[in-house]
């Protein structure tokens, strides 16, 4: 079965657009029409166009395109920092909420056409205006993790050693060290994204798709059959060869 799958957005719809040109090349070259596209998550924060972005693929997926859109850890963030005030993040370290600079906040409620954001209170209670609530019931419906049988997708990996079905939001959403540097066969290929690197890199038993799209990377659009995977280029496709 072959599959496409995108990494880490975070408001940046003219790379989303563009990764989705590629996959119609590649499906126009390899007769794949109705291969299913999976976006990694993190759709929002950071990037110019977070509200572009959750529009596009939400009315995308309306009109029937063949798109999966997992939840990520920003995009959590930002439909509790509106709809749960008194929540912290257990990802977040002590000291950052949604509106620091460091977590890209701002640019997404910004994008909503939020324009008052020194006030913690005034600029969630403009965002619940502002933020239609199509947009935030699409992320609350966004599943954690989507078993494809040769590979699974999560955003941020799998807690080693815990049956998929233990798994917890949390980690699905942002764990790190304890997967990354966990080199044993999960079964199916992992891939996710939440880690981002100047490309995207296959480890044998995961493949990170998070080229930095946020930080000023390109972002990742690749394809897989089983276990191989190959990124999409203009030039066509690339091979990921395992580390």
């Amino acid at each position: 079965m072959q599959v496409y799958a995108i990494g880490d957005i975070h408001g940046h719809l003219d790379l989303l657009q563009g990764a989705h040109d590629l996959i119609a090349r590649d499906r126009a070259a390899h007769g794949a029409p109705d291969a299913p596209t999976v976006h990694i998550g993190d759709l929002v924060d950071r990037g110019p166009d977070s509200a572009g972005v959750v529009r596009y693929l939400r009315e995308g997926i309306a009109r029937g395109e063949n798109w999966r859109v997992l939840m990520g850890n920003h995009d959590r963030l930002l439909v509790n920092f509106i709809q749960k005030p008194d929540w912290h993040d257990p990802g977040l370290r002590a000291g950052l909420d949604y509106l620091h600079p460091a977590i890209g906040g701002q640019t997404t409620l910004q994008s909503y056409g939020v324009t008052t954001l020194d006030d913690v209170d005034t600029a969630r209670a403009v965002a619940r205006a502002r933020v239609p609530r199509a947009d935030l019931d699409f992320i609350v419906g966004c599943p954690r993790m989507i078993d494809m049988g040769a590979q699974l997708f999560v955003h941020a990996g799998l807690r080693p050693g815990v049956p998929l079905d233990h798994q917890t939001e949390d980690d699905l959403l942002w764990i790190r060290d304890p997967f990354l540097l966990d080199a044993r066969d999960h079964g199916p290929l992992i891939v996710h994204g939440h880690t981002a690197l100047p490309a995207a890199r296959h480890y044998r038993n995961r493949l990170n798709i998070d080229s930095s799209a946020a930080y000023g990377g390109p972002l990742s659009a690749v394809v897989l059959e089983d276990r191989k995977a190959w990124l999409l280029s203009p030039a066509g496709r690339v091979a990921l060869v395992p580390n």
